[in-house]
């Protein structure tokens, strides 16, 4: 071999070793870069994903948030936000649909709890009324029931709760200042005649107040009975 060409040859070889690895690096990066390379981007699309949305839908929403809605509705949902900012006829039907029947769905769901919840209860302590420890006249995951605001030594609110048992309608009972005890709302609750039968199978509640007839922000003397009229709750007379 003609020792004038090997330096060429050399040259010639670390050119193509040199272009191999620059195409190799090109590849990984365009790889990375079709993936979601960060946790924050593939959080994002799974929470989009849990509501039925695109990742866009998702940025939008995150959008609308950050500006006047967000001030005004601070803790809004994704499908409420886009739907009351929804710019056209269709998209709000899209999200109005989503979100009935994601609501739907929940709402199934947690009735289905609550009857396991019964059983169990009727199970392992039967013949004594249960205490809801949930419960909130502000957040009804079915339909919205009165909810009646009682207090001890108070004729007036044991009437009361007779009067809407004999109606036989569904209602919530909340006692102010039970301080917490349960046993101080069972004992209530058997001086006011109220029907164990009804409170096992979920037709009555009883509840401890935790603060909820002071929000309301009614004045006067109890008993009261509240309930939600197109998302606000009123009190009945």
């Amino acid at each position: 071999m003609n020792r004038a060409l090997l330096p060429a040859i050399f040259c010639l070889v670390s050119l193509l070793a040199a272009g191999s690895a620059l195409g190799d690096t090109f590849a990984t990066q365009s790889s990375i870069q079709d993936t979601p390379s960060t946790p924050l981007e593939r959080s994002r699309i799974a929470q989009a994903a849990n509501w039925g949305l695109t990742e866009q839908e998702w940025s939008r929403f995150e959008h609308i948030q950050a500006g006047p809605r967000g001030f005004w509705s601070p803790n809004l949902d994704p499908l409420t936000a886009l739907g009351i900012e929804a710019e056209t006829d269709q998209a709000r039907q899209r999200y109005a649909e989503l979100q009935v029947t994601l609501e739907a769905n929940r709402a199934e769901r947690e009735l289905a709890y609550q009857n396991a919840y019964n059983a169990a209860w009727a199970k392992l302590f039967p013949g004594l009324l249960p205490i809801q420890g949930m419960a909130s006249p502000t957040s009804s995951p079915v339909a919205p029931r009165p909810a009646l605001f009682v207090e001890d030594q108070c004729p007036a609110c044991t009437a009361e709760a007779q009067r809407l048992q004999n109606a036989d309608v569904a209602f919530d009972i909340y006692l102010v200042g039970s301080q917490g005890e349960d046993e101080r709302v069972r004992t209530w609750a058997r001086q006011a005649g109220i029907d164990p039968a009804r409170v096992q199978r979920h037709q009555i509640t009883l509840n401890h107040d935790r603060g909820h007839w002071f929000s309301l922000g009614a004045p006067g003397s109890l008993p009261m009975t509240f309930q939600q009229v197109n998302g606000q709750w009123q009190r009945l007379d």
